[in-house]
């Protein structure tokens, strides 16, 4: 493999999770909505349609603005901008399992009540606002997660591009299916849980593609040379090493700062995710 099969795992991937989880918002919203007689479900029916497209509508517009400041920009302005995305990337990556670890297991219990007194009100406005904002916030975190990836990388076309969103699309909704039709034969809190540690995997080959991008633009310096080099074993230029390296953010011939930033990220990791009962006796 490449780097640009790194590059079309990491797309695949990331539209594969967020849209897993708006597919999970929207049945969630569905179910308790979508009760009562053939004019409620009809009212309800439309009142999610809109949610969504205009959910819709608001990840495409930011993704617009994007790519659109990105085009007034030249030179330095265009690299700062994408290591500026890249970087946020890395750390909304990092807060979305943070949330989805703290309070994102109380999202179906907050979601149903919303939905079942909309419906029973009658407030189907209130309704397609809830799905608007749901299905924006995770197509919004989709851009910023794609721009943020393919300012890092180099190599793929639109085509490779929208065919790795396409899997990843087909893959959610699969996923969907399996979690619904077989909720008691599967984990949730294992399924979630694998794809929590390849999120912040994904989002460690983003801090280093960051790091890169500063060192590269002069914004800090390396701090050394190459610290080891273990190119001989597992190089990260080519076949399965180039894959990895785009993937987790392996280094070949690590200088020190990105070896420091590389470590401090995965002890902050480590300090965060660590047990429920330790929080309560720091506490």
């Amino acid at each position: 493999m490449t780097l640009t099969g790194a590059q079309a795992f990491q797309v695949t991937f990331v539209v594969w999770r967020e849209s897993l989880e708006a597919l999970l918002v929207v049945g969630i919203l569905a179910t308790w909505s979508l009760r009562g007689g053939p004019e409620r479900k009809r009212k309800a029916c439309l009142a999610l349609a809109a949610g969504i497209a205009s959910g819709l509508l608001l990840a495409l517009s930011l993704a617009v603005v994007l790519v659109s400041f990105e085009s007034f920009l030249s030179g330095d302005g265009q690299d700062i901008l994408q290591f500026v995305m890249v970087a946020a990337a890395a750390c909304l990556i990092v807060h979305m399992v943070m949330w989805m670890r703290r309070g994102g297991g109380q999202m179906s219990s907050e979601l149903r009540p919303v939905a079942r007194r909309s419906s029973e009100l009658g407030n189907w406005l209130g309704l397609s606002i809830l799905t608007a904002v749901a299905i924006g916030r995770e197509g919004s975190e989709t851009v910023v997660f794609l721009y943020g990836l393919l300012a890092g990388a180099s190599g793929t076309g639109v085509i490779s591009n929208l065919v790795s969103a396409t899997l990843g699309l087909f893959a959610a909704s699969l996923s969907y299916l399996m979690l619904r039709w077989g909720a008691n034969a599967l984990s949730w809190n294992l399924f979630f849980r694998v794809s929590e540690a390849l999120l912040l995997v994904v989002g460690a080959g983003l801090l280093m593609t960051a790091v890169d991008r500063a060192i590269g633009l002069g914004l800090v310096a390396p701090l050394s040379g190459p610290i080891w080099d273990t190119s001989r074993v597992l190089d990260d230029g080519s076949g399965l090493g180039a894959f990895i390296a785009g993937l987790s953010g392996y280094r070949a011939r690590p200088e020190l700062l990105p070896l420091l930033l590389y470590a401090a990220y995965w002890l902050a990791i480590g300090y965060l995710l660590r047990p429920r009962r330790q929080l309560l006796l720091a506490a």
